[in-house]
Parts: structure tokens; sequence; C-alpha cells
């Protein structure tokens, strides 16, 4: 028997891999190389692409997948040797007590990364500040056991109309411990040159068309000063 191994409790599931020892019974330290379930064996770098169909992942390297909790698995099987997803989290019960606990989740937080990189490209300012508040919410109410609290269905039905246009494919750069997304290629993104360059030259609008804009923009605030002054 490793004892070394048995000193650490570690709970392995589809979403990731939780690992419990001495190091997270404190609000300080790190758990040591040998305590991860999944050893660093990968040290080049590789790029690699995801594609998404209205917000799932369909596709891992080309390779295409009818069930996400194969694609999840494909791709930790890729990134996990990587020692990508390595973390210590901080969580809050329902009673009230917090805790830490270390985790190794290379395919979720790079397929969270990338999607959310996607949805930036493809969404519009106010449905992604909608959705990011949303989501929390959701995340917390589902944590703590409420799922068939009707206003589960609600959110869903909101989360669910925005990913109708999230669909394209992202690349992925894994490096040993970390990884990076260097681009989306979407037909629905809505970073495009037709309307301007930013920071730069635009093509939708003229300089007048900015005074007047900024003029009546900043109309609530002005109304705001001079009452108040």
């Amino acid at each position: 028997m490793n004892f070394e191994k048995s000193m650490y409790s570690i709970n392995k599931g589809l979403w990731g891999t939780s690992v419990g020892g001495k190091e997270t019974l404190n609000s300080k330290g790190m758990l040591p190389e040998s305590a991860w379930p999944t050893q660093v064996s990968e040290h080049e770098i590789r790029e690699m692409e995801l594609g998404f169909e209205k917000g799932e992942l369909k596709t891992v390297d080309g390779q295409s997948f009818n069930n996400p909790a194969k694609a999840i698995q494909y791709l930790q099987s890729i990134a996990g040797p990587y020692g990508i997803g390595r973390d210590i989290h901080v969580g809050d019960t329902i009673i009230g007590i917090k805790g830490r606990v270390g985790f190794e989740a290379a395919a979720p937080l790079i397929i969270l990364k990338a999607h959310h990189a996607l949805e930036k490209h493809v969404l519009t300012k106010w449905q992604l500040s909608w959705k990011d508040q949303l989501s929390t919410f959701y995340g917390n109410w589902l944590h703590e056991g409420q799922f068939h609290d009707p206003v589960m269905r609600n959110m869903e039905a909101f989360l669910t109309d925005t990913q109708q246009n999230v669909s394209g494919k992202v690349f992925v750069q894994l490096h040993p411990y970390r990884f990076q997304v260097i681009g989306i290629e979407s037909a629905h993104d809505l970073m495009s040159n037709k309307f301007g360059s930013y920071g730069e030259m635009n093509n939708a609008w003229s300089g007048e068309d900015v005074k007047g804009f900024s003029k009546i923009f900043g109309n609530q605030v002005m109304i705001y000063h001079k009452v108040n002054s």
C-alpha cells in the first residue's frame, strides 16, 4: 500500500477530481506534486481545436461526439497529463462553514474558458452581462439542492436562448500547468471589420455623430449635477 497516497482523500468525477489532505485543512498550504492523481507527463506545446454547436461541445480536434460526457473524458485524457486545472477551491457550505479542497479539472476549465471566449465574440454586451448574473445565482441555487424551484426553469429559458448563436471553433494551446485561448472562428462573430476596428477607424458613424451621442448619453448626469449643485 502507498501510505503517502492514502494521506489524501480523492473523489473523481466527470467534472473534475477533488483532493483533500492536511494542507487543505487550514487557510494556508498547497498540495505537493505527489498528491495530484494525474502526474505531469506532457511537456510539448500542443494546439487544439474545440467545436461548439449552440453552446455544446461537439468536436475535439475534429473528432465528433454526440455524448457530451465522452467529449469531456476525451479532452481530459489529453489535457490532464499537462497538469492543467490544478487549484485550491474555497467553498461555502449551506450551513455557513467554509472549506478548502484541492481539485484538478483540466477539461472543465478549458471548456468553460473556450466557451466563454466564443460567447464574448457572438453575444451582445447585455446578453453577456445578464447571463453572468443569472448563471451565478443558478449555480449557487443548484449547488444547494434547489433544482426544482420553478425560478430555475425561468433562468434556463433565458440561458438556453442565449446559446442559439454560440457555434464555432475555439483554438487552445496546451502548456505544462497552463493553457491559453488563442482565438475563435464563427459565422456569428460580431467582431467584424466591416463595422470598424477597435480603437482605430470606424465605418458606421462620423465624428459629428459621436459628439451628438456623447451629449445625449451624458444628459442624465448633467441634469443631476445642475439640480444638486
